[in-house]
C-alpha cells in the first residue's frame, strides 16, 4: 500500500492542525493505521493508532487528550487531529500501516508501510 501524508505546517503553541494520510494500492480496511513522529536528534516515537474499522484507538501519553486519530475507509484516509499544540510536538509526522490484525501496536518495526512524512513545527 502507498501512503501519502499531508497537512503539516508552522503554527503557534495552542493552535490546531489536522494531518491526513491517503492510502492506495491495497484494501485500506485490512490495516491498522498509526501515526509516528520523529524530532531532530531523537528516535521515532509512537503517537496514535486506530483499528481497522475505527472502533478502537490508542495514544501515547504525551498526546492523550489533545490528539485524535480517526479514519474514513470509504476515502482510504486516516487523520490526526492535533489540538493544543506544544513546541515539543515539533517533529516530522509519519503515517504507517500494519496488517497485524486487531491489536494496536506501538512499535514502528511491525508497521509494513510508511508515508513520506510531513513537518509540523510549533513555535512558542
Amino acid at each position: 500500500v502507498q501512503l501519502q501524508a499531508c497537512g503539516g505546517g508552522l503554527v503557534q503553541a495552542g493552535d490546531s492542525l489536522r494531518l491526513s494520510c491517503a492510502a492506495s494500492g491495497r484494501t485500506f480496511s485490512n490495516y491498522v493505521m498509526g501515526w509516528f513522529r520523529q524530532a531532530p536528534g531523537k528516535e521515532r516515537e509512537f503517537v496514535a493508532a486506530v483499528s481497522r474499522y475505527g472502533s478502537n484507538t490508542y495514544y501515547a501519553d504525551s498526546v492523550k487528550g489533545r490528539f485524535t486519530i480517526s479514519r474514513d475507509n470509504a476515502k482510504n484516509t486516516v487523520y490526526l487531529q492535533m489540538n493544543s499544540l506544544k513546541p515539543e510536538d515539533t517533529a516530522v509526522y509519519y503515517c504507517a500501516a500494519d496488517r497485524g490484525g486487531s491489536v494496536l501496536r506501538t512499535s514502528g518495526f511491525v508497521y509494513e508501510y510508511w508515508g513520506q512524512g510531513t513537518q509540523v513545527t510549533v513555535s512558542s
